[in-house]
């Protein structure tokens, strides 16, 4: 009998350890629902337009880095005159971009 009384007693601790884990568990979902990425993502529409604003930002940052890197590496090149082989090459295509820079001003 005595054996029964405590597995009684560890089926319920168990009962109620397992209640106070759900209960605890429960709170921390309505938080993470409360959050604002949460809040955000929770609609398609809200969603698609976050995504492709974010898309946006991404290539127009991506576009403009690289022109400026590549506009500094290129000015930074032709500024070289020691190096013959290299100096004249950039030189040349800073020369082909302002004729085309032209061309297409002229249109």
């Amino acid at each position: 009998m005595r054996d029964r009384d405590q597995g009684q007693d560890r089926a319920h601790d168990d009962a109620a350890e397992m209640a106070q884990e759900v209960r605890a568990l429960r709170d921390e979902l309505g938080r993470l629902n409360a959050h604002r990425f949460v809040r955000i993502h929770n609609s398609i529409p809200r969603l698609l337009a976050f995504n492709f604003a974010r898309g946006l930002a991404f290539g127009l940052g991506t576009v403009l880095g690289a022109s400026v890197l590549l506009s500094a590496v290129a000015w930074s090149l032709s500024q070289v005159e020691f190096l013959p082989i290299i100096g004249e090459w950039v030189s040349q295509i800073a020369r082909q971009m302002e004729d085309a820079a032209g061309q297409s001003g002229a249109r």
